[in-house]
């Protein structure tokens, strides 16, 4: 195994050696966010390994920044909690965000696509307030991902929570959206209103005038999207 240590007693290098691994900051955006399970935190870093998931919440549980807590009706099953430690934390986790929002291309960040990321976020930031007070199905078409990929469907349900199916969930659609993945990704970053991807051809809205004319308010977008940019020419690179 690669040696970790820095050999620093500075605070900065001994915070480094737990943080800065592969997958690492990310792994505590999902915490943060509210995840808990495995299948959860699965969901909202789809490219990491079950190993490394693994490993690197044992680290994370061995610096005290999360916890194994066993869920009472589920034995043998546990979930995994953020400590103050690891509370401590979010403002620096979504500082990374705002300066990568901020800084980084979004010609840069829209190369890197992920449907299930993409989704799973989205269902995350839902504002099922805003919505028709009953149970509302919304479909999801990426016409030009694979047949794995391509369809997703949303169902909100009043006062449950709100789930993210890639089978059909077999009830009325009341929402249909078409749409290119980088489109998609690219309203959800703030990147693009949704009028001018409508008006553009590459956003298609099937459904009821209201639920249409509301997709933006209950939507939602990311966290990250209010982030204002600099100007194009000071915008900073991301090579390896």
């Amino acid at each position: 195994m690669p040696d970790r240590t820095y050999g620093q007693f500075c605070p900065v290098a001994m915070a480094s050696e737990i943080l800065c691994t592969r997958w690492t900051v990310v792994l505590l955006r999902e915490l943060l966010a509210g995840s808990t399970r495995f299948n959860e935190l699965r969901r909202g870093v789809p490219r990491m390994s079950p190993a490394l998931l693994s490993q690197r919440l044992k680290e994370l549980e061995e610096a005290g920044i999360v916890e194994r807590v066993p869920i009472e009706r589920e034995p043998g099953v546990n979930e995994y909690a953020i400590t103050p430690a690891g509370r401590e934390l979010k403002p620096i986790v979504e500082a990374f965000g705002c300066w990568g929002q901020r800084w980084v291309s979004s010609e840069l960040s829209l190369e890197q696509l992920d449907a299930s990321l993409l989704m799973w976020d989205m269902r995350r930031g839902l504002l099922r307030g805003t919505m028709p007070s009953r149970r509302c199905i919304i479909q999801f078409q990426f016409h030009d991902q694979s047949v794995a990929s391509r369809k997703w469907w949303i169902v909100a349900n009043p006062d449950e929570p709100i789930e993210l199916c890639q089978i059909d969930p077999g009830h009325e659609v009341d929402l249909y959206v078409r749409c290119d993945l980088r489109t998609m990704t690219a309203i959800w970053m703030g990147h693009e209103r949704i009028g001018e991807a409508v008006d553009a051809g590459r956003l298609i809205l099937t459904g009821p005038d209201r639920l249409v004319a509301q997709f933006q308010d209950w939507l939602g977008l990311s966290p990250f999207a209010k982030v204002e940019k600099p100007p194009v020419h000071l915008a900073v690179s991301n090579a390896a």
